[in-house]
């Protein structure tokens, strides 16, 4: 069978991680016009305002050129030529109106009418999404490079450390975590299952520095006794995911990191982020945030 043609708006191949490994998505379609909001929103600040200036230079490019159809008809044109239509332009789309360079014939009326009526439109455009990128609510939350699992009050338990590097109240804070693995039916049928992790708590009221989010691996957890090595061969990864509203602003914000089984160290405990100075006052240590001790006990089978 004959191979077909790509298509043309086939996306590049784009690559995705989840809990560590890579996927490579093919075969998508993509045209410029397709979601443009949300590629706006989404691209780095440069590209954002390299394209808005590019967008800009070019507009004003074209309307250059129309308006030299007619080499009269922008009075006190300085300089002649292409230049001087490009800067007339430009004061045309920014209404700046300097006074010295006006249209004089009916042709270039009906142009920089035309020209203003499509700039305001992209002017307004351009500022809604320089708005909209500004107001977009972003969540501060710092994860632990590792989770552990350790014994507490008797039983084993997972245990994932999150922090608020604003430091401000995030109110009603609620917490999710899942496991991803694959799964294999007795038929052979393979999927990716998403298996539900109770905590311990899974919402914290006044969520401003730190919270340590703990699943006890019991009877009823989807992780009683599975071998370290079964759940690597299974690919299996945790989710977290935080939410809630921040104080500040009185939005919703959302926040989530994934771990392969690769990072979770067993037997292992935190170093405490909480000391006192000299003085009594609690002092909070963030560049410990990511340490894990080794524990002296054997771990629980």
């Amino acid at each position: 069978m004959a191979k077909s043609r790509p298509s043309l708006f086939q996306r590049r191949p784009r690559m995705v991680q989840i809990g560590g490994r890579p996927f490579i998505s093919e075969g998508l379609p993509e045209r410029l016009w397709d979601d443009f909001y949300h590629r706006a929103l989404t691209i780095s600040w440069p590209v954002f305002f390299g394209i808005a200036t590019s967008v800009f230079l070019i507009f004003n490019a074209i309307f250059a050129m129309v308006y030299q159809v007619d080499p009269n008809g922008i009075a006190n044109q300085y300089p002649k030529g292409l230049a001087g239509a490009f800067f007339f332009s430009v004061e045309t789309l920014a209404t700046v109106g300097y006074g010295d360079m006006h249209p004089q014939s009916i042709y270039t009326h009906v142009v920089a009418t035309a020209e203003i009526i499509i700039g305001m439109g992209n002017i307004a455009v351009i500022t809604g999404l320089i708005f909209a990128r500004f107001s977009r609510p972003r969540a501060k939350i710092l994860f632990g490079k590792h989770p552990v699992i350790r014994m507490i009050e008797g039983k084993q338990t997972l245990m994932l450390r999150a922090a608020n590097m604003r430091m401000n109240l995030i109110a009603q804070a609620s917490a999710q975590l899942h496991l991803l693995r694959q799964h294999e039916s007795p038929e052979g049928f393979r999927l990716r299952r998403i298996e539900d992790l109770s905590l311990v708590r899974d919402h914290h009221p006044i969520f401003m520095l730190s919270w340590n989010v703990m699943h006890v691996i019991d009877e009823s957890s989807p992780l009683y006794g599975i071998a370290p090595e079964t759940l690597d061969t299974a690919e299996a990864t945790l989710l977290l995911t935080i939410e809630g509203i921040d104080e500040t602003t009185s939005q919703s914000m959302l926040a989530r990191h994934q771990w392969s089984f690769k990072e979770v160290r067993w037997n292992h405990r935190y170093l405490d982020l909480v000391r006192r100075d000299e003085n009594g006052v609690n002092v909070i240590d963030y560049t410990i945030f990511d340490e894990v001790l080794p524990l002296e006990e054997k771990p629980h089978s």
